[in-house]
């Protein structure tokens, strides 16, 4: 892995040691310059856990991707950079409370003197690491608490967000979901089409046709009126320039079966 061109990406120097305050900083300029989205879905791309391929697309293409590509690049670099860094598994709860699959969600832990969770690739989320026993406040409060078989819950101002297991798992134990995830009718990712990252304000979403930013709790949206206006959008929002727009969901050519070339 080329780690200065990734820390370029992240427009951060090479740290001096991989301690909390660096984690703390790496995983703020990360959220805030690798968008979390799901284009690949509706571009006619193939999802590749292959820490290459990622390289490829998230820092030299300056693209950015859903939570198995951008939490398995990260924690590439994080043990590049000396950490101690696993991917771990997760179900998210349903709006019912219910569980989602196994291997629904992939985060990072980190141990340093003690263990911390470490997730770029959930929308919305905390901003830096958590402890992965306690409470913690950031954009709200955070309790992470024992769950059956030596889980660990993970509740955002009281509601649960994803169920983390405690072993560790190899990036490709991922990819049999990542395919369901970026094929199936079924999934959130192919009838949802979205861009998005924090700002320094709050946060700014690019979904198909409407452009959402959040400015100190106080929500914009305003529909973008062409094709051009749209690609412009993902180039000063997201620093990508896109050669082609991503199908709306209901035509995704993966979904249909026609394919088309992985972008350059």
């Amino acid at each position: 892995m080329d780690i200065d061109a990734y820390l370029d990406r992240l427009g951060v120097a090479r740290p001096a040691a991989p301690d909390l305050a660096t984690l703390r900083h790496l995983q703020e300029r990360h959220l805030a310059a690798v968008p979390f989205e799901n284009l690949s879905v509706h571009l006619g791309e193939h999802v590749v856990l292959a820490e290459d391929e990622l390289f490829e697309k998230i820092v030299r293409r300056r693209r950015g991707g859903f939570c198995y590509e951008l939490n398995g690049l990260f924690a590439a670099l994080l043990r590049e950079l000396g950490y101690e860094a696993s991917l771990h598994a997760a179900q998210v709860f349903r709006p019912d409370g219910t569980l989602g699959p196994p291997l629904d969600h992939a985060a990072i832990v980190v141990t340093l003197d003690e263990q911390w969770l470490v997730d770029v690739g959930f929308g919305r989320f905390a901003e830096q690491p958590l402890r992965l026993s306690g409470v913690d406040t950031q954009l709200g409060e955070f309790l992470l608490l024992d769950a059956p078989h030596g889980d660990i819950d993970v509740l955002m101002d009281g509601k649960p967000q994803y169920r983390l297991e405690r072993r560790p798992r190899p990036l490709a134990d991922f990819a049999p979901m990542a395919w369901w995830q970026s094929t199936s009718p079924e999934s959130h990712f192919t009838r949802s089409l979205t861009c998005s990252r924090p700002t320094s304000q709050g946060r700014v979403t690019l979904s198909g046709d409407k452009l959402i930013e959040t400015v100190e709790g106080v929500r914009h949206e305003v529909v973008l009126p062409s094709p051009e206006a749209i690609r412009a959008a993902y180039r000063v929002y997201f620093g990508m320039a896109l050669t082609k727009l991503p199908t709306p969901p209901g035509e995704s050519p993966l979904t249909s079966g026609a394919l088309s070339p992985t972008l350059p």
